[in-house]
Order: C-alpha cells, then structure tokens, then sequence
C-alpha cells in the first residue's frame, strides 16, 4: 500500500472557529465585518502566540479589502463582545516607526498559559428600555364602553345649539 510520505500534512493550514462559540448571541449577533477580522486575527495564530498577535489597522484593512477608516468600528466591537483583548497598546518605537498593537483572543490560553478568559460567553445585547403605555386619550370614555363619550357629544351639541341660537337670533 501506498501512502503519504511521512511528515506531510494532507492540505493547507486553516482556521478552526468552534461550535460553540458560534452558538453564542456575541457571535450569532455579529456584523460580518467584525467575523472577518476575527478570522485574519485568528489566521496570525500559530498555537503559541496568543497574546502576541500583531495586526495593524491598516494591515487589517488590506487583508478585508476596506478602508482603513471603517476597521477601528471592527476593533471595537470585538473588543465590546469579549473576543478578543488588548494586550499591549499601539505606540511609537525609539526609531519613531509606530508599533501596532498585540491582541489576545479570548477563546484560548495565552503564551504564559494562563486560561482563556471566554468574556463572549457572557455577552448580552443590550436591551432598550420599555416605554410606559400611554393611557386613552379620554379616559372618562373607557369606563363607559357601550355609551359613546358624553362629554365629546355635548362639545358638538353645544356648538350645534349655539350656531342655531345665532342662526334665529339672525333672522
């Protein structure tokens, strides 16, 4: 029997996002621009870097195909949700070339083996607050549901009989 030489992997590397984690309201509620980012931040992991990935803004945005003003929203969100956490902020080298930021992804344990934190898992979409139901707007006729309003028939009865009193004073 013929096989494969030993030490090859059959196909390419990919990107494993769990079941379970596709079963939560922070990911089932999510853009498809944040997904994608998830994704290229997830293809920079190599199993041992978690806490040590870097991506740009701007690097980001050429991997999505967007324009770099619109990713910083993408950050944010995932930020918001709980997948992924900052690690070590953007900042200026001594050279005065910029160094992009370090990210963690929440699903994993990171490089010094401390547990994943899961703060996804906890996520819930913020629900607006009920409004008060407005009463009737004659409350004196809701008590009287068979009899027509008194009150607005005697507004038109006395309109009625104020403009005949005027017609035959008229005449």
């Amino acid at each position: 029997m013929i096989g494969r030489p030993k030490g090859k992997k059959r196909g390419g590397r990919h990107v494993q996002i769990m079941e379970y984690m596709q079963a939560t309201e922070a990911w089932a509620t999510m853009k498809p621009g944040p997904r994608a980012l998830y994704i290229a931040l997830k293809r920079l992991y190599n199993g041992g870097n978690n806490g040590e990935i870097f991506l740009s803004h701007r690097e980001a945005a050429k991997a999505l195909n967007v324009h770099r003003n619109s990713i910083g929203s993408y950050f944010a969100e995932l930020q918001d949700r709980g997948f992924i956490r900052l690690a070590t902020p953007p900042y200026l080298g001594p050279s005065g070339i910029g160094v992009a930021s370090k990210w963690i992804l929440e699903e994993l344990p990171t490089k010094d083996k401390k547990p994943a934190g899961k703060a996804f898992m906890r996520w819930r979409k913020k629900q607006k607050p009920r409004t008060k139901s407005e009463p009737p707007r004659h409350n004196h006729c809701a008590k009287e549901a068979e009899t027509p309003c008194k009150k607005a028939l005697s507004g038109t009865t006395n309109v009625t009989q104020s403009a005949n009193s005027f017609k035959s004073a008229a005449q």
